[in-house]
């Protein structure tokens, strides 16, 4: 093991808050090796407690602002 971490892959819909069940926007990969998904309201709450035992943080919380894609459909 090099101690470089693997490339993180964008969250989907299929990943799901270890809190409440919700869409993750946010991964967490915890310093003892786990890892944490979090929806955006459970990061808030728990984010100062998180921030001390996380060795790295994916935090996609702005994609809730994204407009959704329009197809070409939508257009006509």
């Amino acid at each position: 093991m090099t101690g470089t971490l693997a490339p993180t892959q964008p969250l989907t819909a299929a990943d799901r808050c270890d809190r409440c069940g919700a869409q993750a926007y946010v991964r967490v990969v915890l310093s003892s090796g786990g890892e944490l998904l979090f929806c955006a309201h459970h990061m808030r709450e728990h984010d100062d407690s998180i921030r001390k035992i996380a060795s790295e943080i994916q935090d996609e919380t702005s994609r809730l602002h994204e407009k959704p894609a329009t197809s070409a459909e939508d257009e006509r």
